[in-house]
């Protein structure tokens, strides 16, 4: 990963595809430790792509989508707005392995796992990423890669 800017600007990581293809590699060796998920999550529109490429890595078919909004186009944060989300018959009685690509302020995710308990689910949080400074929410990833503060830019995000 590349590393830009300096001390007036945001650090970045600059992410490239072999970059991605490593960290998924890492995050599937942690996840292999572990019973395989009965469904896996992935957040849209960051935990499509390493949600994807876990499933190939690990064998995993059984997929769902999660579409959460808390972010406005500016940036700002708001109150999670569910798009489109599983029935709760997809997720009770199930361990749900839900995968984004960062965890931030963590909000998302967390408003993901309190819905997957709530459906009578057993959420497992993984992401490439943790910003354990940005978070809000007092709790860190079950799985994790990468711990930084920087600003992460992901090749599927970059349009390149």
């Amino acid at each position: 990963m590349v590393q830009a800017g300096d001390a007036t600007t945001l650090a970045k990581d600059i992410v490239t595809w072999e970059d991605l293809d490593r960290l998924v590699a890492r995050l599937a060796e942690q996840l292999a430790t572990e019973p395989a998920p009965d469904v896996v999550l992935a957040i849209s529109r960051g935990g499509l792509v390493p949600a994807g490429m876990l499933g190939y890595r690990l064998g995993w078919r059984d997929m769902l989508l999660a579409a959460v909004v808390v972010y406005d186009d500016d940036g700002n944060m708001g109150e999670a707005r569910f798009l489109q989300f599983p029935a709760d018959d997809q997720l009770r009685g199930k361990r749900i392995l839900i995968v984004d690509e960062v965890w931030d302020s963590g909000t998302t995710i967390t408003a993901v796992s309190d819905r997957i308990r709530s459906a009578g689910g057993t959420p497992v949080t993984a992401v490439l990423h943790y910003k354990p400074r940005r978070s809000m929410v007092g709790l860190v990833p079950d799985h994790f890669v990468v711990e930084t503060d920087a600003w992460v830019v992901y090749p599927f995000k970059s349009g390149k």
